[in-house]
């Protein structure tokens, strides 16, 4: 399974030298950019923010922590509160979380392009390892496996520069 990278990598130079004694040249050109593209920068941004998100909800899942003060460094709005709610039922019920989902999610739509506010993310999100307990028993709160699901996210910049998700579905097991 791919694994989320937070931080594209930009260049990589790699120079062989060769058995051959001609003249080395005195400078390599380069191709790197001094700027990446606000697009590319907003995708790299949202992805991170969504994947922060669901480590943030995992984290607080284990005690299940609606206060959990790492849930508001991701999320705001609409998908803080469905966090909160989640966890506060949780808590009311006596479940606790174990594992960490996997995810794989993808920015499928930034906009505007030239100066994105809003990027849309797509995910196949899998469950399979993380699942819901009885804090009081330990044993698997009920009988539903974990899965693959569809997962799309709306992610915002916010006015401090900063890329928060505001918005969040998680489809059924087998969606994707």
């Amino acid at each position: 399974m791919k694994k989320t990278t937070l931080f594209p990598l930009v260049g990589v130079l790699v120079a062989v030298s060769a058995c051959d004694r001609g003249p080395v040249p005195s400078a390599l050109p380069t191709t790197t950019t001094s700027a990446a593209h606000p697009a590319e920068l907003a995708r790299t941004s949202a992805v991170g923010a969504y994947t922060g998100m669901w480590e943030a909800f995992a984290d607080a899942g284990v005690t299940s922590d609606p206060d959990s003060q790492q849930l508001g460094q991701h999320a705001v709005g609409i998908a803080l509160d469905k966090l909160k709610r989640s966890l506060r039922s949780d808590r009311d019920k006596g479940l606790v979380s174990r594992g960490k989902p996997v995810l794989d999610p993808k920015a499928s739509d930034v906009k505007p392009a030239d100066a994105p506010t809003r990027v849309e993310v797509t995910d196949c999100g899998d469950s399979t390892n993380w699942l819901k307990y009885r804090k009081d028993t330990n044993l698997l709160a009920d009988d539903v496996p974990g899965g693959r699901r569809l997962i799309e996210a709306a992610v915002d910049k916010q006015p401090d520069s900063t890329w928060k998700v505001s918005d969040w579905a998680v489809h059924e097991i087998g969606s994707c």
